[in-house]
């Protein structure tokens, strides 16, 4: 929205800077920290008075969470959301479709998983919707986002998989794009909901995912980079930038008061969007597959419950302790932190190894 400041400048003063990207990157991450700084703590209290009872805890994870989380309040994830929004609305280019594709899965993601959040708590039990709803609703929401992607890439780009390295290997899927790429986002989403599961755990990878992420929408939609990276360019996802910053400055507003012991939990509202969010930003610029790598340990937490589900019915056995595997490694005697700050560590790692993609060819 303020963009427009830019028409004032002759080209030499202080509106100049509005024309940039990362000027307005920086004060989206700082417009979204101020706000989860400010509303972070009147959000709490009034879930706190509106849900005394707070998040319910599942009876089948490990016995300490029922005490140690009992009456923490949920949809935390809200205050991610509006702090996001705002940031976005007021520093990025709302001329970009690309802004309002993102911004439109993380809203929709969102919606469904207050939803979910909002039929635990006020029935104070831990069923919300059912999945068959949840999916149904992220598989449409992923569905329009992605038929407009594909209209929006280049004729060269468009219904193609971009693979890592291999510059020059675009595998054209056809019409087949638009499931993988509603695969992509929907099961991006569920990954980062699978992996909340702890005090901090999904927060700080979703900004690290979306850093990286941020930096290579910069790099792939600018001409003079993408020939130096001999990547593919994208034209208009450099503004991705600024929504990336939003969400780290509204997560590190939100980690403020969710570090361990959680003063609110981040509930589907957040998972979901954030989720949806990552998962839309890789498919606006190509790099669905780098994707899995920084986000690697969303796919680690998706596969651990995948394999113990099936290997169960298979065998009647367990190949994990408990799943998700966070909770495996608490079984085997890590503490909350130790499993939290470890994971977060996996991911910084996972993040730079997906960066190096952006020059290995």
């Amino acid at each position: 929205m303020l963009f427009w400041l830019s028409e004032l400048s002759d080209g030499g003063d202080f509106f100049n800077l509005f024309r940039y990207i990362t000027f307005r990157a920086g004060a989206a991450f700082f417009t979204a920290l101020i706000f989860g700084f400010i509303f972070g703590r009147p959000l709490i209290n009034a879930l706190r008075r509106k849900y005394a009872n707070g998040q319910p805890i599942r009876e089948d994870g490990p016995a300490h969470h029922i005490t140690a989380k009992a009456g923490t309040p949920t949809m935390g994830g809200l205050l991610i959301l509006a702090a996001l929004t705002l940031a976005t609305l007021l520093w990025a280019r709302l001329d970009n479709p690309y802004v309002w594709v993102v911004l439109g899965v993380t809203v929709g993601f969102g919606l469904i998983g207050f939803a979910d959040d909002w039929a635990k708590v006020s029935r104070n039990n831990t069923k919300g919707v059912s999945g068959r709803i949840r999916l149904s609703l992220g598989f449409l929401i992923a569905a329009v986002a992605a038929i407009v992607v594909m209209y929006m890439h280049p004729d060269e780009l468009s219904q193609r998989l971009a693979v890592p390295v291999f510059k020059d290997f675009l595998p054209n899927l056809g019409w087949m794009f638009l499931p993988f790429a509603m695969v992509v986002i929907v099961g991006s989403a569920n990954s980062v909901n699978l992996t909340d599961g702890l005090d901090g755990l999904a927060i700080m990878p979703v900004m690290i995912a979306a850093g990286t992420l941020g930096v290579i929408a910069y790099a792939v939609g600018r001409v003079d980079f993408t020939t130096y990276l001999d990547v593919h360019y994208v034209p208009g996802t450099g503004e991705l930038l600024v929504f990336t910053a939003g969400l780290i400055g509204g997560g590190l507003g939100f980690l403020w008061y969710n570090a361990p012991p959680a003063a609110v939990i981040m509930g589907d509202t957040g998972s979901l969007a954030l989720g949806g969010a990552l998962g839309a930003i890789a498919v606006c610029t190509k790099h669905e597959i780098v994707l899995a790598i920084v986000g690697g340990l969303f796919v680690a937490e998706t596969l651990s419950v995948i394999i113990q589900v099936l290997y169960f019915k298979r065998t009647g056995k367990r190949v994990f302790l408990m799943a998700p595997i966070h909770h495996h490694f608490e079984k085997k005697g890590w503490t909350e932190p130790q499993v939290v700050i470890r994971f977060w560590i996996i991911s910084l790692i996972l993040a730079l190894i997906g960066l190096a993609t952006l020059k290995l060819r």
